[in-house]
């Protein structure tokens, strides 16, 4: 789950399937049940999964959700974005080591942390492109680019355009955060 229409999506079918929700979050949900039995459990798999839900048994697989979870908030729903080291943030949020973290992320993501954080910036810069409200210079100091030379240089990288092509496309190419 990656906003907050997934997680409504996943409460309502949890209580559609007469389970009760006691908290749901992103990448998280805890039910009052205690024993799901086994056909129970494949009925919210399937459920879920038409919504491209996927359930996370996979300890690996429940960690690298967790370090897309907090990228992703960090990215699109915090003010400023990360101004101190993401290893020595991530390693807090999560209480692993970041060694440990970073080769489960690559391990199940065939990505390093690094780049998946750099493609949620520059999304969001899409998305910041798109409102029309922000200079190029803004959206660099907002998402705590050195420049934004540096931010352009990244942007061609990730998108095979710079900004302002971007820009003249009328934002064509913007993905969904599940999808990046």
């Amino acid at each position: 789950m990656v906003c907050n229409r997934c997680k409504m999506v996943v409460k309502t079918e949890l209580e559609r399937l007469g389970f009760n929700p006691i908290s749901v979050q992103l990448g998280e949900v805890e039910i009052l049940q205690e024993n799901i039995n086994p056909a129970e459990f494949e009925e919210i798999q399937d459920v879920l999964s038409r919504f491209g839900f996927e359930l996370l048994i996979d300890k690996k697989k429940q960690i690298t959700e967790q370090i897309k979870i907090a990228i992703i908030e960090l990215v699109h729903y915090s003010t400023p974005v990360l101004k101190s080291n993401l290893s020595a943030y991530l390693g807090q949020k999560l209480d692993l080591e970041y060694a440990y973290i970073s080769a489960v992320f690559s391990e199940t993501e065939h990505n390093t942390i690094e780049k998946f954080f750099i493609q949620q910036k520059i999304e969001k810069v899409k998305e910041l492109l798109a409102y029309g409200e922000k200079s190029l210079s803004e959206i660099a100091y907002q998402l705590n680019y050195s420049s934004v030379a540096h931010l352009s240089t990244q942007f061609k990288k990730v998108s095979l355009q710079t900004p302002s092509q971007y820009k003249a496309l009328n934002n064509a190419g913007r993905k969904t955060l599940d999808e990046i």
